[in-house]
C-alpha cells in the first residue's frame, strides 16, 4: 500500500537536504517544532495543508513542486505494485483459514 504521508516525508526531507538546511533551520523559518518536522519526515505525521505550506516557504519550494513530485513517487510505487505477480499463500499460512475439528 502506498502511504502518501510517507512519500511526502521523503519528497520535503529531500528538498531540505538539497537546500544544505537542518531541521532547525527549516523548524526556525517554518515556526514548527523541530520534533514535529523530522516525524513528517519520516512519514509518522499527516501535515496539514497549512503546514505544508509553512514548510514549502522555508525550503522557497513552490508547493505545486513538491505535490508533483509526491505525485510522481505515488505514481512509480503503484506502477511496482502492479507489476509485482502477486503469489499465492497456502491455505494453512491465511489468517482468514477456519478449521474444523471433529469433536
Amino acid at each position: 500500500m502506498v502511504l502518501f504521508r510517507r512519500l511526502l516525508g521523503d519528497v520535503l526531507r529531500a528538498q531540505r537536504v538539497e537546500r544544505g538546511m537542518t531541521l532547525r533551520e527549516v523548524s526556525a523559518e517554518a515556526r514548527v517544532s523541530l520534533g514535529y518536522i523530522s516525524e513528517i519526515e519520516r512519514g509518522q505525521k499527516e501535515a496539514s495543508s497549512e503546514l505544508l505550506a509553512s514548510l514549502c516557504n522555508a525550503l522557497e519550494v513552490p508547493l505545486s513542486s513538491v505535490l508533483r513530485s509526491v505525485s510522481d513517487a505515488v505514481a512509480l510505487e503503484e506502477a511496482v505494485a502492479a507489476a509485482t505477480p502477486m503469489v499465492p499463500r497456502p491455505a494453512a499460512a491465511r489468517r482468514d483459514s477456519v478449521v474444523a475439528s471433529a469433536a
